[in-house]
């Protein structure tokens, strides 16, 4: 694929005000983060990216396939395998580009999960409990060698997994909370279930902020929280990102 490259950034929630305020919504994390791995890549993040934003949420809108090369599918507080209207509308759209051979799919969290059910296997509620703030993930050979390196440090906001990997797909790994960390089929998709977009200060708001409502214990709160300033590779995933949309 050659620059400049087109991606949608498919918004499948909205931040937390705070967060918004500070980063902006995760069109613009998002794009933050490409932008960087661009240039760490020796790219112009002005000239060859096209970075564009779609709240597939309350406006479900979607962009033109005409116009673009790559979706990338964002995280969300919500449930992948619920049934709401947005949702199966956005499955729906995902095996539509599944089914075609020019448009590449990138699924982060959420968006890996939604990828995972598009690709017809199980997603839900872990038994294992959460994974929260940075944490490694063992990578495999085919990890390995697209994230050019031997393990992976990410940020993790989840209690939702896709429980097995579809037919065809390479394992690109897994923690012990999480056997699907990871997945990869050439010319087509490449999706992590950690969130390279976050950093520290969007994981303090998060963690903070559902401690107060009751979801995190303060024994959860206070070992994420311990965690979330620790070096993690977003940028490096973000780079592998687009590598694969740059491959042939």
């Amino acid at each position: 694929m050659k620059t400049p490259l087109r991606i949608a950034i498919l918004e499948c929630d909205q931040p937390m005000p705070s967060i918004v305020e500070r980063y902006g919504r995760y069109a613009r994390i998002f794009s933050t983060l490409l932008e960087t791995a661009a240039e760490g890549l020796g790219l112009s993040p002005k000239k060859d990216l096209v970075l564009s934003g779609f709240d597939v949420v309350d406006k479900q809108e979607y962009p033109n396939v005409d116009d673009i090369d790559a979706i990338l599918i964002s995280g969300s507080r919500h449930d992948s395998f619920d049934n709401d209207p947005w949702i199966l509308k956005l499955v729906e759209f995902t095996e539509k580009l599944l089914k075609q051979d020019r448009i590449r799919i990138i699924g982060v969290c959420f968006g890996h999960q939604i990828l995972g059910r598009a690709l017809g296997v199980k997603v839900g509620r872990s038994d294992d409990g959460w994974e929260i703030s940075v944490l490694p993930v063992q990578l495999s050979a085919k990890g390995k060698e697209l994230f050019q390196q031997d393990t992976l440090l990410i940020h993790q906001m989840h209690k939702d997994i896709v429980f097995e990997y579809p037919d065809g797909v390479e394992k690109l790994g897994a923690s012990p909370r999480c056997l699907v960390q990871g997945m990869y089929k050439e010319d087509s998709f490449i999706s992590v279930q950690g969130h390279p977009e976050f950093n520290e200060g969007i994981m303090v708001e998060l963690v903070k902020n559902r401690n107060q409502q009751g979801i995190f214990d303060d024994t959860q709160a206070k070992d994420a929280l311990a965690r979330s300033g620790e070096h993690h590779d977003g940028v490096n995933v973000a780079k592998a990102f687009l590598r694969f949309l740059l491959e042939n």
